[in-house]
């Protein structure tokens, strides 16, 4: 039995490996999960533009400063006769007693070091401030939360493959190929998702709150029921206390459950810390009524019968199945750190993919047929073998971007047609070189083994310096630019494989077991 050589072995091995990874593509129930997946403007989907309005997210560190100053402030009983905020990041500080100052900078100084104290109008009045370095770092930070909260919540709504990448200092692009539920996606993107415990405050009248006498500290909230069979909306107000006694920062899971109504809800569970914080909440205010709020909309508020431990809740509504999951895959992905607004919204049809596909299909059979005849009619039977290795160049390449479930769009498909153009030029500078060995008189069989060792390394120079411009265009270049990077890498190391080892293990088996002395070039 005649041993294989390691050419031939490992050229069954690639074409094996890459039909087993293209063949899903075309029938998807052999390897659903190893499919080659298509960009935006091939099989459709939504384009989203987003500004993170990263003033807001300065606002939201300065209230909860504000809250916090509030609770330390009684417990140093140091008397105030007021504390408001002004501007975006200061805060305006008027103490009862002016002999406090001092103990107040000294309680700012050790409790509050963030923040920038400047001296008022009087001795009794403080201004406080953020300095203007704190505030880039809030509005960078509330960027880089929004961009990962959003690339969270996308992966777990399924989409295959989505664009998502910051543009400029506050916009974030998204790009979410084969989409087709476009509102649902953009209420998923952009909802807040700020998870509130409040008290109701039970003391007050909530009519008089409606007529406009709203008590300090409480504010009105409304819960918004949808009826199941008209779909008219009813809103109900609640007078809720400002004071937030636990956040969505200590949720750790969210899913949904169905109760014995077989109504969906969304069941929670906090980490260790927002256990304990739940569990003294609603131990110290038994018989009283708590509102869950999100994004300032109450979705329900129970009267609390006992103290719970555990560290969970849910939260309840008039859900639909979809709603509640929907609500759940927020919940885990967390909040964002300020709200998102809309500048540039584009749908892309599946039409319009489709014929992108179809002329991109058949600009790559016209180039690639022009290729195979004049390799065919100019070099022969050689030309023949160029054209077997040009086709399972195009396989492995296939068979690259479902193994590395890449993206193929537009440009990437450029990148195929301009691989097929230049993966024969390897075989045309050996054949070449070949025929520079045939002149001097040599025989066929040295001459091929000559043209292969003489041309290898300039055929290796020239992909590696190729292969270096795509990785630098895959760092740094954005969304359509990495996927020609992508695709013509691919193509780059198909190549080398094609023309120094695949169409060699076709030479020797002429040559050798087939004992072909001669071959027409």
């Amino acid at each position: 039995m005649k041993k294989i050589s390691w050419r031939t072995l490992s050229v069954i091995i690639v074409i094996v490996v890459s039909l087993v990874y293209v063949l899903p593509t075309f029938k998807p129930a052999l390897w659903p999960h190893k499919q080659i997946n298509l960009g935006l403007d091939l099989q459709g989907g939504m384009h989203l533009v987003l500004e993170v309005e990263t003033e807001k997210a300065v606002l939201n560190r300065m209230e909860r400063i504000s809250q916090d100053l509030r609770t330390q402030l009684r417990k140093e009983r140091i008397k105030y006769s007021g504390l408001d905020r002004s501007g975006i990041s200061r805060l305006t500080v008027t103490l009862s007693n002016p002999e406090d100052r001092d103990k107040f900078d000294e309680m700012i100084s050790k409790e509050f070091r963030d923040l920038r104290i400047t001296d008022g109008n009087t001795a009794q009045t403080v201004i406080l401030d953020l300095p203007d370095r704190e505030v880039k770092t809030i509005k960078r930070l509330a960027v880089d939360q929004a961009l990962e909260t959003i690339r969270s919540r996308i992966d777990q709504f399924g989409v295959s493959e989505p664009d998502i990448r910051r543009q400029g200092q506050n916009r974030i692009l998204i790009q979410l190929p084969g989409i087709s539920e476009t509102r649902r996606a953009k209420e998923l993107i952009g909802k807040t998702a700020q998870l509130e415990f409040k008290l109701l405050d039970e003391t007050h009248s909530v009519e008089a709150a409606l007529k406009g006498k709203i008590p300090p500290g409480s504010q009105i909230l409304y819960q918004v029921d949808e009826n199941a069979e008209t779909h008219q909306k009813r809103k109900v107000p609640y007078l809720v206390k400002k004071r937030t006694l636990l956040t969505g920062a200590h949720l750790t899971n969210a899913r949904v459950q169905i109760n014995r109504y077989n109504e969906p809800y969304v069941g929670i569970e906090f980490d260790r810390k927002g256990g304990r914080i739940f569990e003294k909440i609603t131990g110290e205010n038994i018989k009283k009524r708590l509102a869950i709020v999100l994004d300032n909309k109450v979705y329900s508020a129970p009267v609390i019968q006992d103290k719970i431990s555990g560290g969970q809740a849910s939260i309840t509504g008039r859900f639909t199945a979809e709603e509640a999951r929907d609500l759940a895959i927020i919940l885990r992905a967390g909040a964002l750190p300020a709200p998102v607004k809309i500048l540039e919204e584009r749908t892309v049809g599946p039409s319009l993919g489709a014929d992108s596909i179809r002329l991109g299909i058949l600009s790559m059979l016209v180039g690639g047929l022009l290729v195979v005849l004049f390799m065919a009619v100019y070099y022969r039977l050689a030309g023949i073998i160029a054209d077997v290795a040009l086709i399972v160049n195009v396989i492995m390449m296939a068979a690259g971007l479902a193994v590395l479930q890449a993206t193929l769009t537009l440009p990437g498909i450029a990148g195929f047609i301009l691989t097929i153009g230049i993966a024969v030029d390897a075989n045309v500078l050996i054949y070449e070189r070949i025929r520079e060995e045939l002149r001097l008189g040599k025989t066929f069989r040295a001459a091929v083994d000559s043209g292969y060792s003489r041309a290898s390394l300039t055929i290796i120079d020239a992909n590696v310096t190729t292969l270096i411009a795509a990785m630098v265009l895959f760092q740094f270049g954005t969304g359509a630019v990495k996927g020609f990077a992508v695709t013509l890498s691919l193509g780059v190391l198909a190549s080398l494989f094609t023309s120094l080892i695949l169409s060699r293990s076709i030479f020797d088996y002429l040559l050798i077991n087939r004992k072909i002395k001669d071959l027409k070039i």
